[in-house]
Parts: C-alpha cells; sequence; structure tokens
C-alpha cells in the first residue's frame, strides 16, 4: 500500500480526495471521493440571531492556531450518539505535520482557560476542507464556525468543504454539489491565492460574515 506522506496527502486535496480512518485504534486509512459534497457557501452563511447575540456576547475565548493537536484530539473523542472515530493515530500525524507546514489550522473556544470547542481543516490556495468540529459546552463549535467563515471570508478563500451533509450543517446554509461541479470550483479555488486569518485586527466576525451575506 502506498505510504500517504503530507506531500501525497495535499496532492489528494487538490483533486477532492481525502483520507479517514475506520475507527480510533485502528491504523489504516482509506481514500473517499464522495459523489455529492457538502460545501458551505462563504457568501450564503446563515446566522441565527441567537448565534449572533452569543458571538458577540463573547461568551468563549476564541482563538485560532494555538492549540491545534488539542482540538483534533477532542474531535476524536466519545460523544453521545457518535461513540466511535475516524480519527487515528495515523491521521493526527499527518495533520499535524500540515499544520506545522502552515496547511492546517484550527479555532478553538474557551471557557475560563479551558478548551470546550473548536474545529480544525485543511488549505490549499484558496480553498479550506473542514475535517471535524467538537462541543464541549453548548453554542462552542457553532461560534468556532462562525469565527472560521470570518476567517475565511476576511483571507480571500473561495470555497468551504464540509465533506458529508449533515442537518446541522444544512441548518447554517450549506448545499450538497455533484462531484464534476465540485471538481470544477475546487480546480478554480486551489489555483487562487488567500490567507488564512489567525486575528481579525478587533473587528466583529458577526459583521463580517453578514456583509458577504448581503452583498453576494
Amino acid at each position: 500500500m502506498l505510504e500517504i506522506t503530507p506531500e501525497l496527502l495535499l496532492q489528494a486535496y487538490r483533486i477532492g480526495v481525502f483520507p479517514m480512518g475506520e475507527r480510533r485504534d485502528d491504523p489504516k486509512l482509506y481514500w473517499l471521493d464522495p459523489r455529492l459534497r457538502a460545501v458551505l457557501p462563504l457568501d450564503g452563511f446563515h446566522l441565527p440571531r441567537r448565534l449572533a447575540r452569543t458571538v458577540r456576547q463573547g461568551t468563549f475565548e476564541v482563538s485560532a492556531d494555538t492549540d491545534f493537536t488539542g482540538v483534533m484530539r477532542a474531535c476524536a473523542e466519545p460523544r453521545p450518539g457518535h461513540p466511535e472515530s475516524w480519527i487515528n493515530e495515523p491521521i493526527l500525524a499527518l495533520y499535524s505535520e500540515l499544520f506545522a507546514r502552515g496547511h492546517a489550522h484550527s479555532v478553538e473556544c474557551r471557557h475560563d482557560g479551558l478548551l470546550v470547542g473548536g474545529l480544525y481543516g485543511v488549505s490549499v490556495g484558496a480553498a479550506f476542507f473542514g475535517e471535524s468540529m467538537f462541543s464541549r459546552q453548548r453554542d462552542a463549535s457553532k461560534v468556532a464556525l462562525v469565527h472560521l467563515m470570518a476567517r475565511l471570508i476576511k483571507g480571500g478563500f473561495r470555497l468551504l468543504d464540509c465533506q458529508f451533509m449533515t442537518d446541522h450543517l444544512r441548518s447554517f446554509g450549506a448545499i450538497e454539489v455533484p462531484r464534476d461541479e465540485f471538481r470544477t470550483k475546487l480546480a478554480d479555488a486551489v489555483d487562487r491565492t488567500a490567507n488564512f486569518q489567525r486575528e481579525l485586527g478587533g473587528e466583529d466576525p458577526v459583521a463580517i460574515v453578514q456583509a458577504s451575506t448581503r452583498t453576494s
């Protein structure tokens, strides 16, 4: 079996393919290329009023790229309805290396200094591939998602891939795109330049997201 290296992983993302594990304690990986792809339009994010208030109230201390491994391991933890995880040790090692090279990023939500929610993903050109999220406190992962959207919009990203559709993602405006259409969008995005914004420079993430939606 061909060894999956960080270089091969980035090449795979450029053509729309990504790896997953069967279980957290199984070291094997397999490639996926879904027939339908969930995409969250950067100009079509549905931001509920209550969530916007939560973001602006500063319930959580939000940061980016301060605990990538911690976010990954939290995403792999068992949770109600999801006792198993596809995030195994090879996945942890590969994506941690991508993070070290600047091709993977995380958003963290903390409460009283404790990590209570977050998400992580991979960036190639102007495409961002959302991998997983977690929440130990109500709304923590949702706040992280709003902050991710703001950082991607401000950084000039063109595509946010969410891999598989869920009711949760659909509630935020995600759509399903056929494989060929996704590949066309992807090819355009990965050949462009974008910069993941670790800091928003004091700007309001809600205002950034809402402005992008209004001008779409």
